[in-house]
């Protein structure tokens, strides 16, 4: 409601004058994408296709993966191009919010005006710099001053449709329909402007974890829809009245007369509901980043819990310096919402189609709903996404093509980190030895026994570990207890406890023990090694060391990936959290052994 309006006005007028029928046309528009878009696709269908209470781009990947299988192409695609663009909406939209926020203060005194980009500025970087702290101690405020801030809206509104009462025939789509079959080319120009007035909807679902579904539904039809719809129409009766306030109707929604008492607070209330705003996409980019992680769609990176209390309150330092990095090459480069403008939303409809045809497979083959019905529900909704697509797809040119370029640049960092993985994966089993036989030949060997435990981390349960096979061959012992841990990670956010561990008596001194975890939990070994002992694994924790196999990785020209790929994989490993800080192992009591791998 900032700028929606006033940017979809600039496209259709340019600054001419505002034909009424325009103004019925681009309210009608907003109304209708609200309804739509999301209250219809998200609210209503999409928030259905949640994971264990879980929701995001990648929660629905991984339940398509679930019945299609985890080497399926469609939905990996899908799913990799989505978190993609996520990210980049995760930099314009607090660039976009809090420049357009903080451009109230022109109207508040002319004095401010040279000082928007650097006050801009100061606001995010303070609030990337306390992301590290958290936001648990000032969350509870969240709430209260959002309610404020929607109550606020909804008021402004019914303060001003009164200014025209026949604004309420917006709500009739033949007011939409004829503007854009009316206007061309202009009429396409200004759809990628009214999306504006639905971003956030792919953040809102992807937020359903934090909150639940029943709350974030109860929220949108009881407060924020109702307040919305009322701000659009009030914003579209003072245009019809004053038509001079087309340059930015939000701001010009409170009156004249109030002065300075009146535009001030409202300025510094749109400030903090978009600082607030910013903080829901930034906690969305952190949790994305952890289940691609968890997924394997990403190296390791530094996870902090921020909360002992609250498990979605984590902190990723790589995450937020990048996307403090891009916010302010933004703002920067761009100065002004209104440019901004331009950049914002291809991102967020790319995401969108991406959840589009996602939800469809997961009614198709999860739900195993009528494929007809599911093809006439969907749809109507993709052509929807499509047109946005389209319309924003006008503005390229304009600045929206670094979205597509940094979604571009994600796309193939993760394309690079899946594919090297299974080369390494691939080149590590073709040279192991099976676990089983390797337990044979000790028996016959009898290496020499040292006191304690030794536990030997590996991917694959069915394989020696690389770490145990390089301590016989240069050590030539072997610990009295041996434990080969594997950490799979579910298609689901979180597994039960109970259903955690699987262990294997692999031989007297050998257990086996297969850790299964969902894409949203923190991979704790000491915690999952106190749960085996309380299912009847003896030994002493205190005389336990911890065995990882280090690689180095060099590149090769029969890797099946070119010379250049090869090079962006080892990159990519090299800058991965070290597996001590990443599954939370003591570090004085790990020991690590070195090997060689070609990629």
């Amino acid at each position: 409601p900032l700028y929606a309006m006033r940017e979809s006005l600039h496209h259709y007028a340019h600054g001419g004058p505002i034909d009424p029928t325009a103004v019925y046309g681009v309210i009608s528009l907003f109304l209708w994408a609200l309804t739509l878009v999301v209250t219809v696709k998200y609210v209503v269908f999409i928030m259905r296709a949640d994971n264990r209470g879980e929701g995001g781009t990648l929660t629905l990947m991984a339940l398509a993966q679930s019945v299609l299988g985890r080497g399926t192409v469609l939905p990996f695609a899908l799913g990799i191009v989505g978190a993609a663009l996520f990210y980049g909406d995760s930099i314009i939209t607090p660039a976009m919010s809090v420049l357009s926020a903080i451009e109230g203060l022109k109207y508040v005194t002319p004095v401010f005006e040279p000082y928007i980009v650097g006050i801009s500025l100061v606001i995010l970087i303070g609030l990337f710099a306390v992301q590290a702290r958290g936001t648990g101690k000032v969350a509870a405020f969240f709430g209260p001053i959002m309610l404020v801030w929607f109550l606020t809206l909804g008021g402004l509104g019914i303060m001003h449709i009164g200014d025209d009462l026949g604004i309420l025939a917006a709500f009739n789509p033949f007011h939409a329909g004829k503007f854009l079959l009316s206007h061309g080319l202009i009429g396409l120009f200004v759809l990628g402007s009214v999306f504006l007035a639905v971003t956030g909807a792919e953040a809102l679902y992807a937020d359903m974890g934090h909150f639940g579904r029943l709350p974030i539904r109860l929220a949108w039809l009881l407060i924020v829809f109702p307040s919305l719809t009322l701000c659009y129409l009030g914003q579209g009766a003072l245009v019809l009245k004053h038509p001079e306030f087309a340059k930015d109707p939000f701001y010009m929604m409170v009156p004249v007369e109030w002065g300075l008492w009146g535009k001030a607070p409202l300025v510094l209330l749109a400030t903090v509901a978009t600082i607030i705003a910013s903080q829901a996409v930034i906690t969305g980019a952190f949790s994305l980043t952890q289940q691609a992680v968890r997924l394997g769609l990403l190296p390791r990176l530094e996870i902090r819990h921020t909360s002992e209390t609250q498990l979605g309150q984590i902190y990723l330092p790589q995450i937020n310096r990048m996307l403090l990095v891009g916010v302010l090459a933004l703002i920067v480069l761009f100065q002004t919402s209104s440019k901004l403008a331009n950049a914002y939303g291809i991102a967020v409809t790319g995401a969108m189609l991406a959840d589009t045809a996602l939800f469809f497979l997961v009614a198709w083959k999860v739900w195993r709903w009528n494929v007809g019905l599911v093809v006439g529900l969907v749809l109507p909704l993709f052509l929807i996404d499509l047109a946005f697509f389209g319309a924003n797809a006008l503005k390229i040119p304009d600045g929206a093509y670094l979205p597509l370029v940094f979604g571009a640049l994600l796309i193939l960092l993760i394309w690079t980190w899946v594919r090297g993985t299974a080369i390494v994966a691939r080149k590590e089993k073709r040279d192991s030895l099976p676990l089983i036989d390797l337990i044979r030949m000790l028996e016959k060997s009898k290496p020499v026994r040292v006191p304690g435990t030794a536990v030997f981390l590996t991917s694959d349960p069915d394989t020696a570990p690389a770490a145990l096979l390089h301590n016989l061959k240069h050590n030539k012992v072997l610990h009295k207890r041996n434990i080969m841990l594997t950490i799979k990670t579910a298609e689901v956010p979180r597994v039960p406890e109970s259903e955690q561990l699987q262990i294997d008596e692999m031989s007297d001194d050998v257990k086996r023990i297969v850790a299964t975890l969902g894409y949203m939990e923190t991979p704790r070994v000491p915690h999952l090694l106190a749960l085996a002992r309380r299912r009847g694994l003896n030994f002493d924790i205190m005389q336990t060391s911890f065995y990882l196999g280090r690689r180095s990785i060099k590149p090769s020209a029969n890797s099946g990936m070119p010379l250049w790929q090869d090079n962006l994989f080892i990159f990519l490993a090299r800058e991965a959290t070290n597996a001590t800080d990443f599954f939370h192992i003591p570090s004085g009591r790990v020991v690590e052994m070195g090997s060689q791998v070609t990629v």
